[in-house]
């Protein structure tokens, strides 16, 4: 058993050291392959790259005329309002605020309201009820409003 153990690696020994030039012609085409696979992949990614790079460029080149236009509408706008203030300056009277209610006068409303409408629900006699609920809540709702008056008034003196 030994000796065919002996002649199988023998065998396998010479068999493996015969491959000689064929051997290195395989692997030297197979190495060749494999560079110019590489080359080739190479080359599809730098074509690639220079569409994209084509294509940034455009959409470089566009937005520099969009920026450009814009800069232009905004110039002729500016002139625009120009004119118009220049010419609504010599004819249009200074606009005044039209003041609000204050919250005195929204609070003695809103209470009015509330305690009419709570008077003639609690109360028997829905008119008297509700013409008593509403002074109660006028009463109270001003009384409130003036509060919150007061503190505005304060808070705007601090600043």
């Amino acid at each position: 058993m030994k000796f065919l153990v002996s002649i199988f690696g023998a065998l396998l020994f010479l068999t493996s050291c015969n491959t000689g030039n064929n051997g290195s012609n395989q692997e030297a085409n197979t190495l060749a392959a494999t560079k110019q696979a590489t080359i080739d992949s190479m080359k599809v990614v730098l074509a690639k790259q220079a569409a994209i790079d084509s294509m940034n460029g455009v959409m470089a080149k566009r937005e520099e005329e969009a920026a450009l236009r814009e800069e232009e509408l905004k110039a002729q706008n500016e002139e625009k309002n120009r004119q118009i203030v220049a010419n609504n300056n010599a004819a249009a009277p200074v606009a005044t605020r039209k003041k609000g209610w204050n919250h005195t006068a929204k609070g003695a409303v809103v209470g009015a309201g509330t305690g009419a409408v709570t008077g003639a629900i609690i109360n028997k006699k829905r008119g008297e009820g509700a013409l008593i609920g509403s002074l109660i809540g006028a009463g109270v709702g001003a009384g409130t409003g003036a509060i919150v008056d007061n503190s505005k008034k304060k808070k705007n003196k601090d600043n």
